[in-house]
């Protein structure tokens, strides 16, 4: 059913996202799909990138790379069936680029409960389900 599912995933809190990332392996592993991790990168603050080391992009997206590995390994299905990927930005804005960019027929995506200030300016999830051209399961924890 799906063939191919992303789930974005807050490396600050990845307890939020291990619901998510279950719920996508058994997804995947119904119809033999492939499943992306994803981590976005928000911009540092043009305020604050001169105190900090000219490097620290670079930094920032190795740890994260590796981090996310260590995530896809302990998922537990087949490597050829996953991927990782860091992309820095909008996080709802990168979250739809990339899975228009693998063709994604499922975004499964974790959020926490709304509080006030989201009902006013909105979430990243509420973002992907309005503006996402494929389905997007979002599992609450």
């Amino acid at each position: 059913m799906f063939k191919s599912i992303l789930v974005p995933i807050d490396l600050s809190d990845t307890d939020l996202a291990k619901p998510a990332i279950a719920t996508a392996v058994s997804l995947s592993q119904a119809s033999n799909g492939t499943i992306r991790l994803l981590n976005v990168l928000q911009m540092t603050p043009v305020m604050l990138a001169e105190y900090l080391p000219a490097d620290f992009g670079a930094q920032q997206r190795q740890s994260s790379e590796e981090a996310l590995a260590i995530v896809a390994s302990e998922v537990g299905i087949e490597p050829s069936r996953m991927s990782s990927v860091v992309r820095q930005g909008s996080i709802y804005h990168e979250i739809l680029e990339e899975a228009q960019a693998i063709k994604a027929d499922l975004i499964v995506m974790a959020s926490h409960r709304p509080a006030m200030k989201t009902y006013f300016l909105g979430s990243n999830a509420g973002h992907v389900v309005r503006y996402a051209k494929c389905s997007v399961l979002v599992v609450r924890h």
